[in-house]
């Protein structure tokens, strides 16, 4: 059986997080695993509040699971302080955990910051390295490359900056700019854009829900250019069936 974790912030609603990625992780015939980082407080119209662990639970929680069952991939999402990073990169290292995709969570879809400012930079040094797979939408990838992404030729900068910083191959995810839904990936030599028809409306989870598909592809034994065409169609499949339980954003269906 195929196996993926989810180390990622907690969401009531199922439509993103760690529930998000529970769902898709079933959706793609792998088996899920997870581990929240942080717990939220929200609902369709946006996030009201974040509650986040102790590091030694954190740590605890990482330590009693691996030690039983050892992942085919892990998704991280929100990981929302420095310390938690940190702890999230022990235990990748320490339990030696491959196919790791790297989704570095930093602002809610109505603009809310879940990740403190000490944790960019943790993430951007140390948890990047290590990653098989970045997944940054535009404004994240922005973040932490000063670049102001605007067309795909800024999201090509962009992506050789991130690139740098050690991950095997940046997936920049566009879904923000103006045109066609256009994701680009860069694996250090080539580029590859992956671009669908941008469909109206505004959806919650779209980033989690990419990033956990890549995982559980890579889970399944696909590289990465095939997990990330088959992770943009996952998504925008979903999308087109995308439907209102509550007040606010669109969830996902699959």
């Amino acid at each position: 059986m195929n196996i993926a974790l989810s180390i990622a912030g907690t969401d009531p609603t199922g439509g993103a997080g760690l529930q998000a990625d529970l769902r898709t992780f079933k959706s793609m015939g792998v088996y899920g695993l997870g581990i929240p980082s942080v717990l939220t407080a929200q609902n369709t119209e946006g996030v009201s509040e974040i509650f986040d662990f102790p590091s030694d639970f954190f740590a605890l929680q990482l330590d009693i699971l691996l030690k039983d069952i050892s992942p085919d991939a892990v998704k991280t999402g929100m990981l929302y302080t420095a310390d938690i990073v940190g702890v999230a990169v022990d235990k990748i290292k320490e339990f030696s955990l491959k196919n790791l995709v790297v989704d570095p969570v930093a602002v809610s879809s109505t603009g809310v910051s879940l990740i403190k400012e000490s944790a960019l930079e943790a993430m951007r040094n140390n948890l990047f390295p290590i990653a098989r797979v970045i997944t940054p939408n535009v404004y994240e990838a922005s973040l932490f490359t000063g670049v102001d992404i605007k067309n795909q030729e800024d999201m090509k900068k962009a992506a050789v900056r991130l690139r740098e910083s050690g991950p095997g191959t940046v997936i920049i995810t566009g879904g923000h700019l103006k045109g066609g839904a256009l994701d680009l990936l860069f694996d250090g030599k080539d580029f590859l854009s992956l671009e669908n028809e941008r469909l109206e409306g505004d959806y919650h989870g779209t980033g989690c829900v990419f990033s956990s598909a890549v995982a559980a592809c890579l889970a399944l034994g696909y590289d990465v250019r095939e997990a990330a065409v088959k992770a943009k169609e996952f998504v925008w499949k979903a999308m087109k069936s995308a439907v209102s339980i509550g007040k606010g954003m669109k969830i996902l269906n699959f």
